[in-house]
């Protein structure tokens, strides 16, 4: 397995079909239909917010990816998301993506999304991307990562607390859970 900071113009198409099999359930109803997420995805990808994971082959098999103040590896203005659903649509996606924005912060860097190809996962993709974002954080002078986990995805909760992250706070979604799937996220950090 091969990890490195940035994500090739070459994998950029994988990175968004795997974003979208890890998150198209959770984001289905504001990014959907499948087709025009990926779309979306693919324009709005910041190539040197991410992290990939690749085989020995040179197949994409992960990706963590990373917030900061200067973008996301998925951010996109309301311009990218009018020209990809209209103005009716955007303004609408706007609003219900808005409620899932967790900000930056100065104290510790923010991990925005872990996804591991099928085939891959329990192959130690996820604790190699990890590892590598714990590396990140600390050449930009972090001392601590930080990220949410939802509660309908035991198993990366399950990883990221086995690999010494620790549960800070909860957040309810309230009504929200009927669009989005889920009831709550954590908040886990994690020194470095």
């Amino acid at each position: 397995m091969k990890i490195t900071v940035g994500i090739p113009d070459a994998s950029r198409g994988e990175a968004a079909a795997l974003y979208w099999e890890a998150f198209g359930t959770k984001l289905g109803f504001t990014m959907g239909p499948k087709y025009r997420a990926l779309v979306y995805i693919n324009r709005v990808m910041r190539s040197d917010h991410g992290i990939c994971a690749h085989d020995a082959q040179g197949r994409l098999i992960g990706v963590a990816g990373f917030k900061t103040a200067q973008g996301a590896l998925v951010g996109g203005s309301f311009t990218d998301i009018r020209k990809v659903y209209g103005w009716v649509g955007a303004a609408i996606r706007v609003r219900l993506m808005g409620t899932l924005e967790r900000d930056t912060e100065n104290e510790r860097f923010l991990m925005d999304g872990l996804f591991v190809a099928h085939e891959a996962r329990g192959k130690g993709v996820g604790t190699a991307l990890l590892n590598e974002i714990s590396a990140e954080a600390k050449r930009r002078g972090y001392r601590q990562v930080r990220l949410d986990v939802v509660d309908t995805n035991p198993r990366a909760r399950a990883l990221y607390l086995h690999e010494g992250f620790r549960e800070v706070e909860t957040h309810k979604m309230g009504i929200l859970r009927h669009i989005f799937g889920f009831s709550t996220a954590s908040t886990l950090v994690r020194d470095v």
